[in-house]
């Protein structure tokens, strides 16, 4: 016999999301479609789950170790669960949009599940709000998308708002990835990503002396925008790493102008996270919240540049104050249904009885903050604890 306790037991990284938070996170969320719908961009609602040949395929590749697979009783073929939702929208642009005019804009929401979490994000299903500019290789996309998502965020009220910005092509160029051995780039990525100069120094022998103290001076060289693109100009770059610098300047310059109350930050190395990216990234912060409150970047949908941004809606929803509880009306049973209607009409939201009895009563129970007595609303004063 299964205990109730355990009934109510839910997987490692899943949650219910109760009343009135539920609530809450709908409204938010509505919110934001209505502000990217508000610059063009058009909603669209791919499937929960796909064939896993589709799913995976292009920049879905890197989701296989976190999908959830299963087996379609129907074709008998292999399905999965979504783990990201910019995947789905990129094989819709190129299938089904195929013949729309371009640049395309897409706007989704939805849920995404995943095998595991991370120490950041350790919720395995949340919700994932974004855009997908799709056509448009100018680096006033980029800026575009970087300049209606702070927009979007500080409309909700989320204070002290800061983008860092990267740029996944610029190591490689000055690694002569081309060139480099496997195993090098591997210890070099690590070096990096663990921020360790003296590692990516003691790589002169294999990178090159030259490209290893670029690198090591790049990986110093991280904090607000202003900064450091004047230590990458300084450092002499070769041509193909200067037009990535250049590329991300461009990009700084014009959420500058758009965005000019925006904390604009810039880690030239960092990579986790942007592998499928082929230009110029950005993830959304905000002061004492924690993790990211979204990321994005430019990417190659199928033959196609593009460039997106995802929302994550747990971490938005802890960025912004708590909505004050709202107003509840109780109503007796003998409360005539013209009458209920006409107080929603209103905009009270009213919470009916069923027996008769005492109604202020009634109301407290059901955690109402006002009762209809004798015809008239009354508020019902708070108790003072015993």
């Amino acid at each position: 016999m299964i205990d109730s306790a355990d009934k109510a037991l839910l997987p490692t990284g899943m949650s219910d999301v109760l009343a009135p938070d539920a609530a809450f996170e709908a409204a938010v969320l509505e919110r934001l479609m209505a502000w990217f719908s508000r610059h063009g961009y058009d909603r669209v609602k791919p499937p929960l789950i796909e064939f896993e040949a589709g799913l995976l395929t292009g920049i879905g590749a890197g989701l296989n170790g976190q999908t959830f697979r299963l087996m379609d009783p129907v074709s008998q073929k292999m399905m999965g669960v979504r783990a990201d939702i910019t995947p789905q929208v990129a094989r819709i642009a190129g299938a089904r949009l195929a013949k729309a005019p371009r640049p395309l804009r897409l706007g989704y929401a939805g849920d995404v599940l995943r095998v595991r979490g991370s120490q950041l994000r350790p919720e395995r299903q949340f919700t994932q709000v974004g855009v997908e500019l799709i056509g448009a290789a100018e680096p006033a996309a980029d800026a575009e998308v970087i300049v209606m998502a702070a927009g979007a965020l500080a409309d909700l009220g989320v204070k002290d708002l800061s983008v860092d910005l990267g740029m996944p092509t610029l190591v490689p160029a000055v690694a002569g990835a081309d060139a480099a051995d496997a195993d090098t780039l591997k210890n070099l990525r690590q070096a990096l990503d663990r921020k360790d100069a003296a590692a990516v120094a003691s790589l002169g022998r294999s990178l090159g002396k030259d490209a290893a103290r670029l690198l090591a001076a790049m990986l110093v060289a991280a904090g607000p925008a202003a900064k450091t693109l004047k230590a990458l100009h300084a450092l002499g770059l070769g041509k193909k790493a200067a037009r990535e610098r250049d590329a991300l300047a461009d990009v700084v310059t014009r959420v500058g102008r758009d965005a000019p109350g925006l904390a604009v930050t810039i880690d030239p190395v960092e990579n986790r996270g942007f592998e499928y990216h082929t230009g110029v990234t950005f993830t959304f912060f905000a002061k004492r919240v924690r993790g990211e409150l979204g990321s994005g970047g430019r990417y190659i949908a199928g033959d196609e540049p593009a460039t997106g941004l995802t929302l994550f809606m747990d971490t938005v929803l802890r960025a912004l104050p708590r909505p004050a509880p709202g107003a509840r009306l109780f109503l007796p049973t003998t409360t005539p249904a013209a009458a209920a209607a006409k107080l929603r009409g209103e905009g009270w939201t009213t919470v009916g009885g069923f027996t008769a009895g005492d109604a202020e009563r009634e109301a407290r129970r059901l955690n109402c903050t006002h009762a209809l007595i004798k015809g008239k609303v009354r508020e019902l004063k708070k108790r003072g604890k015993d």
